[in-house]
């Protein structure tokens, strides 16, 4: 608003509200398609039957409506904040069962034409044992057009500080920044962890659900199962925080200033989760919601629109256009123009070359 006005706290609302569409959408998605698969592992069945129990579109909406909505409709973000630390315990477990199969999963998987179908999809042109289990520093294949939308995706927290921020019991820059180097700084290595170990299991093998490559080892694998309890458990708990950005977005677009409304409330949160509920029915795979929203609304939060708030509120006779600062600040814009255009140019090349959306590692 101070450095573009209406216009521009239009253009920031939208902007974060498709970028946290596009991450409730993503968690839905992982719910849509595990959920369905640990029921059907509880029960005993060795493959998946038309029961509606088993249906994930189905499974999205019960869950949507029992658990995600009523955690959705609490007034402060606060109040979330157990439920995350025990999301986030979820995702500890995760990574310490990643790496623990890594050190018991051989190399090559035992299903060959499984192995040599994603090979081929991944770039490798060989089917020995050796090139099969040897780590690749780089790899660039169709998939790579995915890959940096769906780092920068991971790391768009932006939306959440303020709100963040105004739960701090003494709201502080320096509280403020102390909690955000600590929570990127966990995020990242453990990002990092499980793309290391997974792919040191897997290697050429891994799929863009690495969850459903552990399938192929040992289906009814009771460590792996209850990972992916896990996981349902912390992306189900998740989805309410990133609502409250959207909410407070949208808020502050159709009602600035006015008092807090129940009706207002529960109206905006019952709307939002229909249409991400709709297109997790609709979108075929996860890394098209990855990739689209990382490639376009990440940059703008990442590099675009802090640079330019900057250039614009910092007065001339402060800081003047040329100032280094300035310039900085110019050319992390312009990084993030130059990223935004070749992620989207990559994914709609992909797109029309495949006629279809691949499925590989990354």
């Amino acid at each position: 608003m101070r450095a573009f006005g209406s216009v521009g706290k239009i253009l920031a609302a939208l902007i974060i509200t498709i970028h946290n569409v596009g991450a409730m959408s993503s968690y839905l998605y992982i719910i849509k398609s595990e959920l369905p698969l640990v029921i059907q592992t509880f029960m005993g069945l060795s493959t998946k039957t038309d029961d509606w129990y088993l249906q994930g579109n189905l499974l999205i909406i019960i869950v949507t409506i029992f658990i995600i909505l009523p955690l959705a409709l609490m007034k402060h973000l606060g109040y979330l904040g157990y439920t995350s630390g025990f999301s986030l315990s979820c995702m500890v477990f995760f990574l310490c069962a990643v790496i623990y199969k890594m050190t018991i999963i051989p190399c090559p998987l035992s299903n060959s034409t499984t192995t040599e179908h994603h090979l081929y999809t991944n770039g490798y042109n060989t089917t020995s044992t050796e090139e099969k289990c040897m780590a690749k520093m780089i790899t660039v294949n169709t998939q790579t057009a995915y890959a940096i939308p769906i780092v920068a995706f991971a790391f768009v927290c932006h939306p959440e500080v303020l709100p963040i921020y105004t739960e701090l019991r003494r709201a502080t820059k320096s509280r403020m920044q102390n909690v955000a180097n600590v929570s990127i700084f966990a995020m990242f290595i453990m990002y990092l962890m499980t793309a290391i170990f997974g792919y040191l299991t897997f290697y050429g093998d891994v799929e863009s659900e690495m969850l459903h490559t552990y399938m192929t080892v040992d289906p009814l694998d009771k460590l792996m199962l209850t990972v992916r309890v896990a996981v349902l458990v912390a992306v189900t708990l998740t989805v309410p925080v990133v609502l409250f950005p959207i909410r407070r977005a949208i808020q502050q677009l159709i009602c600035p200033g006015q008092d807090f409304r129940w009706w207002r409330h529960i109206l905006i949160a019952a709307c939002l989760l229909f249409v991400v509920n709709l297109l997790v029915i609709f979108i075929p795979n996860i890394k098209d919601i990855f990739g689209v929203i990382g490639a376009t609304s990440a940059p703008s939060l990442i590099f675009i629109l802090p640079s330019i708030f900057y250039i614009r509120i910092v007065p001339n006779d402060k800081e003047p256009l040329f100032s280094r600062p300035k310039i900085q600040a110019a050319l992390f814009a312009t990084l993030g123009f130059i990223f935004m255009i070749m992620s989207l140019s990559f994914i709609i090349v992909d797109w029309v070359t495949t006629g279809k959306s691949n499925v590989g590692g990354h």
